[in-house]
Formats: structure tokens, sequence, C-alpha cells
């Protein structure tokens, strides 16, 4: 009996799990059911790396399988994954949010390698949702695509020119989620402080946020992905001050704590504007949390650089840290570099990690025998308002997607311990 439903394995971003719903969507409209569909990232070797191992597991345990591979690293690399042996189709990152190749491949007229020249597109195709499989949260696309040339970074060959979503089309499809029961929407691109630049006015992401709350104001919560410092607009910095349904959690995309390698990184920030901006959104929003993605044992890096890195963490009170082992990637300048050795790198990145936990830890300290807003994820796992990992008493099970005040008792092993400040039913669940 047909299922209707193609397997979905999404690597890398939240960008992936948008376009992951796409692609399901796509497919089950086609009619495929027995296909597996891998959505690569790029970003490091070791994702390159984990999507191979998922291919070649799956393909030993579903052998009659079709598996498709699309993302980043097959739009920027698709010969190294079509001579993959258990690789049956490789699909572009543009083409795979048509419907074309999932179409052709019911068909069985879809060629082993589907893929267009992604520096060419212009467009940004865009696809309207009621629901996401296994999120609460719902992720809206509102930009692709990157223009900035990081040293380090291979990216911009996987996604194209930054493109950017209209604002009425935002609109609608914010309008039409929470329709459908999303109590928080995810605004998430490549580049989403870029947003704006390509339409009419050049407007800016402050804007798109301003115009969006306003236009739909039964969402409960909206929160942006990861962010550039260089490009935070004084219209976003007013929305954080003032708009409450705005989350105060901002994840920066700092990468270094060290003038020189930010420099070498091509980056458009240095560490005093890291500093600089921190201080001035906590003066507007004094509950705002910082994450951030830093790089250990980039090309070049001294010990002394390292160590700017983490007096960076602790100055600026970042606690939510994305820690990545610089990974050389063919055809950046970075990799052309004077190259760390594997073990250093290795170390600095448990170093960075280990006080990523001490601050978070601190910082769930902090918040302890407060009180705040909990969306519930999957029955006792939830999110607060800070980004914060929460989780509820053991006999209580609450319906996905229900948004509960809640007590906040302390933390175990980085996740709060929480109980509700409302009376539960009879039978200890919420609907």
């Amino acid at each position: 009996m047909s299922t209707n439903r193609p397997t979905i394995k999404t690597f890398g971003c939240r960008l992936n799990i948008w376009e992951s719903e796409v692609m399901r969507k796509q497919a089950e409209a086609a009619g495929l059911n027995d296909v597996v569909i891998i959505n690569t990232c790029a970003v490091t070797s070791e994702a390159e790396k984990q999507a191979r191992q998922t291919i070649r597991k799956l393909r030993r345990e579903r052998p009659d399988t079709q598996i498709v591979v699309t993302g980043c690293a097959a739009q920027i690399d698709p010969d190294s994954w079509a001579n993959m042996a258990e690789t049956d189709f490789v699909v572009g990152n543009a083409d795979k949010l048509t419907a074309a190749p999932w179409q052709q491949l019911a068909e069985e007229s879809l060629p082993s390698m589907q893929l267009s020249d992604i520096m060419d597109r212009r467009d940004i195709p865009h696809h309207m949702f009621e629901r996401f499989d296994d999120h609460t949260r719902a992720f809206l696309q509102i930009q692709q695509g990157c223009d900035h040339r990081c040293t380090f970074c291979i990216i911009p060959f996987g996604r194209g020119p930054s493109r950017s979503v209209p604002v009425h089309t935002i609109i609608e499809s914010a309008r039409k989620l929470v329709a459908a029961g999303s109590m928080e929407i995810v605004l998430t691109g490549v580049d989403i402080t870029s947003w704006g630049d390509d339409l009419p006015g050049r407007i800016k992401l402050g804007t798109l946020v301003r115009e969006l709350l306003d236009a739909v104001p039964e969402l409960a919560r909206l929160r942006l992905s990861s962010i550039d410092p260089a490009e935070l607009d004084a219209p976003l910095m007013d929305c954080l001050e003032k708009e409450a349904r705005l989350m105060p959690h901002l994840h920066l995309s700092i990468q270094h704590g060290d003038d020189v390698i930010l420099k070498r990184m091509k980056r458009r920030h240095l560490r005093r504007d890291i500093l600089r901006f921190v201080a001035e959104a906590r003066r507007r929003r004094p509950d705002v949390v910082f994450g951030a993605d830093f790089i250990a044992g980039f090309p070049t890096e001294s010990d002394e650089a390292h160590q700017a890195s983490l007096s960076l963490i602790r100055e600026a009170g970042l606690t939510h840290l994305h820690v990545f082992g610089y990974s050389a990637r063919e055809g950046t300048p970075a990799a052309q570099m004077p190259q760390l050795e594997k073990a250093v790198i290795k170390n600095r990145v448990a170093e960075v990690r280990a006080l990523g936990d001490q601050q978070r830890d601190a910082h769930l300290k902090q918040r302890s025998g407060g009180v705040d807003m909990m969306l519930v994820e999957h029955g006792k796992i939830g999110y607060l308002s800070g980004f914060e990992k929460a989780v509820l008493p053991p006999d209580l099970s609450i319906e996905a997607g229900t948004l509960l005040p809640v007590e906040l008792q302390g933390s175990d092993h980085g996740v709060m311990q929480v109980v509700p400040l409302i009376s539960i039913p009879e039978n200890r669940s919420l609907s």
C-alpha cells in the first residue's frame, strides 16, 4: 500500500529545513513514496561526511529505494555525489524547489543529473505552508543566496546571489501559518540581514519585521535566524526594544574575536563592533540573549588570537554557541592560507565549546526562579523566549505547539527544568 510519504534527510541550516518541506510537498504531489531525498550541507567537511555515511547506510537498509542527492554540497560538487555507487540522481539547489524534477522522477524520465547554474538565478520560488513536519516552530524563507565573499565560505556558490521575497508574499505566508495554528514563526534565509537590498526602495529587515507584526496581530512569537552584525539596522533595533512578540534572542554570525583573523576572513565587523552592538541591544532590551557562530582553528590563528575569541565570548556575554572547527573548502581563499594541524584545531574547538557550555549554564542559573512562556515541541521538551531548551516534569505530557506559562526551577545539563503556572486537566495534557 502506497504511503505517499517520501523520506527526507536534512543536513545543515534552518533554510534547508524549509526547503525540505518544499521538496516533500512536491514529491508527494508527484505521487512519489519509495524515494529518499538527501538535502546536503557544504559548510564543513564533517557535514558532507555525515551525508555520505547516511546515503551508504540507507542503501544497505533499502537496496531498492531511489536515492536523490541535492542541497549545497550537491550543487557545488555534483560529480562527487553522482559518482557514489549508492546515488541514483543529483538535483541542483534551485531545481529541487520546482515541481519538474519530482514529476520527472515519477514518470521515470529524470536524468541522472539535473543541475542549473545557481549563479544565474535572480528569482526566488516561494511556497505556502500550513504546517511543518516534526517542527512546531514554522520556518519562513524571506531571502536566498549571498553576495558576500568571506574567505572561508563556499556557500555563495551553492546558493547563488542574494534574492529577497517581497513583503506582501511574506505576510501572506505568515497569515496562512498562523491560521493553521503556528504560534511561532522563524524568519530564515542565507543572509537575512541583506533582505530588501534587491527590492524597490532597498527597505531593511527591521521594516519587514515591523510590517509583519502589524499585519499579523495573531502571531504570538516572531524569531530571527542567524544575522550578520554588520548589517543590523535602526528599525530592527527599535522593534527589539518595543515589540514583545519579537523574541529576545539574536544569533550573530561573529566567527572570531581577533581583529587580524576577522580581516583575513573578510568579515565586515571587528571585535569592538560586536561589543558595541551587544551593549546597545541590552540597553534597549535587557533580557536579550545572544547566540553566535564561531570558527576555531582558522588558518594562521595564533594562540593569542584563539584567546581573543574566548575573551570576546566572556566579555560579550554570549550563551548559545555554534562552534565549528575550521574546515578547508576547495576553491576558497582560506584554503590557500597556511593551515593549522588538525589536533590543534580539535583542541581549540573543545575549549570554545566548553566555555560556551559554562556561559550557557551561568545564564540558566541566573534565570532560575523566574517565569517565561514555553513553546512545547515534543510532549515535555520545548523552548523559552530566549531560545533556552526547557523540559516539563516527567508526569506531564503537553500537546506539541502549546504556548505554556512556566516557572523556571533550575537547569540540568543545559536544559531548564520548568513547571506550568496553570492547572493541568485530569488527563495531564493540554489541547
